[in-house]
């Protein structure tokens, strides 16, 4: 035996790799585009996490002033913090510097975007069902992580467009009741913008965050490891198999994925600037950056903060601040509300049984229609985040702007809803004809009356199941008790009259078929 086999035969006795290697390597892999978004989510925290490490060697987390000296002529002279003076100095003085730290905003980007697009396609499909819920708490607070992840990073070089929006978060900070004054003295250190505010988002950004979200991450994959994938319908696929390819074949896929995701996030690095703190200077207490936006994902809470009217309520000697109170529990309940659906589900359908099969979207229209609402809510509120730049770019006040979208945080979210599930009835009673007619050929015949009449083919065995193997749950009958009832109503939201299309039986396909091949003969 060779050193190297000898180590291994060494580690095997004790540890067991090879039995487990081998037994994993056996496992099949569903092969299916959407799950790669939950690939892009993994490789983009890869880069950031490498990108990172390189950062820290140069990056200062102090607010200590210092004279800046560098290569940036106009800001030469300036009085700057030591975080702004060691992000001017990656950005032109360290040897790939920039590139370092664009590669790592735009990983950012990408990471939240890839974790909530993959809990929607998660969502959409129904694979937050038993036994997945934990899989599902884990994407969640993934999600949260993430965006308080970039935050506490966006507000690192303490520039004045970071700083302008640390003003909003303190102002929402303030406006907690009873505890919000002590937790911003807390955050910052004293009055807003207080001396330690760097050193803390630093620590928070580089060490307790990052370990959270890697131990998220290893819990999620194991749980997936031991749970199987899961798959959507089609030939000889069902809740107790796997149908895919081999555990190597998919590394070698993942691999490539890997550097098709890192690729994509350089090249964005390379040609495309991101947040050039040299264009808005140190942070100044007295100033304001114009034309402010946060990144896309706290969109949704600046834009909340600003369409809120600026009513104040006194109450007991206090003063609720509600044009920011408002915004910060419309904000956290939609996130919640997001959290908590498939335990709401999942308590409305009594359905304890295990899934590994995916619903097709248009099978569950309330279910869809209620992710299209909470994406549209989602959206017009960033659009809300934008409405100073909308107004300057199409000439029209900012009023305007501002009761448009008031008006469509209203409006567009139950239109959604309404236009989905329209939609969605709409596509399984095309899927019911389809059944029990076939598919449409584009072949005309002339009946001997003279009829025109088009040729359907019969669908095959595959098609069929495909279309036909969801299940249809049934609204659960009142209760007698307030949980009881509340279930109930839930449940006729969910599975009631006019929610679903039913389903062509068996039963009901072969007395047409046999119908038809008489009318043949």
């Amino acid at each position: 035996m060779t050193t190297g086999e000898r180590v291994a035969d060494w580690a095997d006795g004790r540890l067991g790799v090879r039995r487990t290697a081998t037994g994993k390597a056996r496992r099949a892999f569903p092969d299916h585009w959407s799950f790669m978004l939950g690939e892009i989510c993994l490789y983009s925290f890869v880069v950031l996490i490498v990108t990172g490490v390189y950062l820290t060697f140069y990056f200062h987390p102090s607010m200590k002033e210092v004279q800046y000296n560098g290569s940036y002529a106009p800001l030469r002279g300036q009085m700057v913090s030591e975080a702004f003076d060691s992000t001017m100095h990656i950005s032109f003085d360290v040897r790939g510097g920039l590139l370092i730290r664009q590669a790592h905003h735009w990983a950012a980007l990408v990471f939240v975007a890839a974790i909530l697009a993959h809990m929607m396609r998660v969502f959409f499909t129904g694979a937050f069902r038993k036994p997945r819920e934990l899989n599902w708490l884990i994407g969640f607070l993934l999600l949260v992580l993430a965006m308080f992840a970039g935050l506490t990073g966006y507000d690192l070089p303490d520039d004045l467009l970071s700083g302008t929006g640390l003003a909003v978060v303190n102002g929402t900070i303030l406006s907690v009741p009873i505890v919000g004054t002590y937790l911003s003295m807390f955050l910052f250190g004293g009055e807003f913008p207080g001396n330690e505010l760097v050193a803390r988002f630093n620590t928070l950004h580089v060490l307790i965050i990052p370990g959270l979200m890697v131990g998220l991450l290893t819990a999620h994959l194991a749980l997936m490891l031991y749970r199987r994938h899961t798959q959507y319908p089609g030939r000889e696929r069902s809740d107790s198999n796997v149908v895919g390819v081999p555990a190597k074949v998919r590394a070698v896929k993942s691999a490539g994925y890997f550097l098709l995701v890192s690729g994509a996030v350089f090249v964005m690095a390379a040609v495309a600037q991101i947040n050039p703190v040299w264009q808005y200077g140190p942070y100044r207490a007295d100033q304001v950056s114009a034309g402010s936006q946060p990144d896309w994902y706290m969109g949704v809470a600046d834009g909340l903060l600003r369409i809120t009217p600026g009513w104040e309520v006194t109450f007991w000697g206090h003063t609720l601040a509600l044009d920011n109170l408002i915004p910060l529990t419309v904000g956290v309940g939609l996130f919640l509300a997001l959290g908590a659906y498939p335990f709401i589900e999942s308590w409305a359908t009594r359905d304890a049984r295990e899934h590994n099969l995916l619903d097709r979207p248009r099978n569950r229209p309330v279910r869809t229609a209620l992710g299209v609402a909470w994406l549209s809510f989602y959206l017009v509120s960033l659009i809300g985040a934008a409405n100073d730049i909308i107004a300057i770019r199409f000439h029209v006040p900012v009023e305007s702007v501002t009761w448009a979208v008031r008006i469509g945080l209203l409006v567009v979210p139950v239109a959604a809803y309404v236009l989905t599930k329209r939609m969605a009835l709409g596509l399984q009673r095309g899927d019911r004809d389809k059944v029990l007619h076939g598919r449409e050929t584009g072949i005309i015949k002339r009946m001997p009356d003279g009829e025109f009449v088009e040729v359907h083919e019969p669908l095959s065995q595959e098609q069929l199941h495909v279309l036909t193997q969801h299940e249809q749950y049934g609204p659960i009958g009142p209760g007698v008790r307030l949980s009881q009832r509340l279930r109930s109503r839930i449940s006729e939201m969910l599975y009631g009259e006019g929610t679903q299309i039913v389903k062509p039986t068996a039963q009901e396909y072969r007395a047409l078929h046999k119908g038809h091949a008489e009318d043949h003969s």
